[in-house]
């Protein structure tokens, strides 16, 4: 038995294109910021902005793949494309972060001339503001719609955001005391940052591709559920579950009196799936009904 899953296709591939918009955006000023400095902290957080426009296009390709209905190969449906969206930006983000170290090594060596810092230093502000703004509401509305593609491509604004911010700081310091060697100190210092955010990423990503249970709370909430709505039965067992993007499996046994009918044992299924579909969003439930002589002790929850 299933639970029907009711996604707002239209709006997931919107709000994806509209990350896609405002990635371009970010990225010219982001370059324009580094044209008009010369600074080697400036581009690496240009470089990123690249990246950042690749994750919104894969995003939106994952996501368009991740709403199309079950067929005949995949009759659990397509929702997984999203982790593997997830995947490739955190790959993107480590091979980004390895583009800055080396940009930050030859800066160290070889010390860039900066020219108008303030006038870079003002589009660099205006383009994380923007970012800032875009990657609080993909966050939020992500997590509402259970998109693993466009929380992965919020957090990771969000981390543009924070590194922007040092940068900008940084760089502000840098202009006070003179101290030029702090231009690729900086750059080192966020492609660290950019490493780490980039590993968050492919563990996160790579967990829902190997079927991981949901959390212990969700876990608690499926079986009072299950619990509270099973009345007539007798135990419950063998309760697993696993989250693949907006969707979460949920499987157990229902031991049921061995002379009830199967039309009252399937009311009890309706019933408990039903319940599961409303507390669960996103809830796809298969029930597997024993009579009382096949229960197992092991595990059960007694009704």
């Amino acid at each position: 038995m299933t639970g029907h899953l009711h996604e707002p296709s239209s709006k997931l591939r919107l709000v994806a294109a509209g990350s896609i918009a405002v990635a371009a955006a970010v990225m010219a000023l982001k370059f324009a910021a580094w044209w008009w400095s010369g600074s080697a902290a400036l581009y690496s957080d240009a470089i990123e902005s690249i990246v950042n426009l690749a994750t919104a296009l894969v995003a939106l390709g994952a996501i368009h793949w991740a709403l199309q209905p079950a067929d005949r190969n995949h009759q659990f449906g397509h929702h997984k494309a999203e982790y593997f969206s997830a995947v490739v930006e955190g790959v993107l983000v480590l091979a980004a972060a390895f583009l800055i170290l080396h940009e930050a090594w030859d800066a160290f060596w070889r010390p860039r001339h900066l020219t108008d810092l303030a006038a870079g230093m003002s589009l660099n502000g205006a383009a994380a503001a923007l970012n800032a703004g875009w990657s609080a509401f993909l966050i939020g509305w992500g997590r509402r719609q259970r998109s693993p593609a466009l929380v992965a491509d919020g957090w990771h604004l969000a981390t543009d955001v924070a590194t922007s911010v040092g940068v900008l700081a940084g760089l502000g310091l840098a202009t006070l005391t003179g101290w030029q060697v702090l231009d690729p100190a900086l750059a080192g210092l966020m492609a660290l940052y950019i490493l780490w955010a980039g590993w968050r990423l492919v563990r996160a990503s790579v967990g829902g591709l190997m079927d991981e249970a949901v959390s212990a709370d969700v876990g608690r909430q499926i079986r009072a559920t299950i619990l509270s709505n099973a009345t007539g039965a007798i135990e419950v067992h063998d309760v697993r579950t696993r989250m693949a993007a907006r969707v979460v499996f949920i499987e157990f046994h229902l031991v049921v009196p061995g002379s009830m009918t199967v039309a009252d044992s399937h009311r009890i299924c309706d019933r408990i799936e039903a319940a599961l579909v409303r507390a669960i969003p996103g809830a796809q439930v298969l029930i597997h009904v024993e009579p009382e002589a096949e229960a197992k002790d092991k595990g059960a929850l007694a009704v």
